[in-house]
């Protein structure tokens, strides 16, 4: 009888796994709407004294994203208002939490090595955490691109084949 081999685990198929690249830490969303009149009217005196009156340390070394749930006419001061206060904060953005994923997967993607995927055949692994954001397999996309052999997307028993370099 011949042995069983495992030709994925022998093939020089690089998987990216944007799950395992995923920044770490608390995220914390912060809606502006608690902080204006009934959900609409901001009032600068009241508005700069609620912000004024809020814990913030919570925040400190954290990520946050601030963004307005209610359809209020903000001025845009505003939200770099809430800004100032947010100084010991990680990072920033403004938007919901796809934008601040977003915001983190960009980093973590610039920072990737390329010499670790260059001249090799790469599959991103799909099936991922629906909490990854698109985004984060286009900017990835166009950071592997240049330098990989091949890319391809799904797993490594079944995939779709993205992009193959010109010889």
């Amino acid at each position: 009888m011949a042995a069983i081999v495992n030709r994925v685990a022998k093939s020089p198929l690089v998987t990216v796994d944007l799950e395992a690249l995923r920044p770490s830490g608390v995220r914390h969303l912060i809606d502006m709407t608690q902080w204006l009149e009934e959900g609409w009217i901001l009032r600068e005196k009241d508005f700069r004294q609620a912000l004024a009156d809020h814990n913030w340390a919570p925040y400190a070394d954290q990520t946050v994203a601030v963004f307005c749930s209610s359809e209020a006419i903000l001025p845009a001061w505003a939200a770099l208002l809430v800004t100032t206060y947010l100084n010991k904060a990680k990072q920033v953005v403004w938007g919901d939490s796809v934008a601040l994923e977003h915001a983190l997967y960009l980093a973590v993607i610039e920072d990737l090595k390329e010499e670790d995927y260059a001249d090799k055949p790469l599959i991103i692994k799909g099936c991922s955490d629906p909490a990854i954001p698109q985004s984060a397999y286009l900017a990835l996309i166009r950071k592997l691109q240049p330098i990989a052999k091949s890319l391809f997307f799904g797993e490594a028993c079944s995939s779709v084949p993205l992009y193959k370099a010109k010889k």
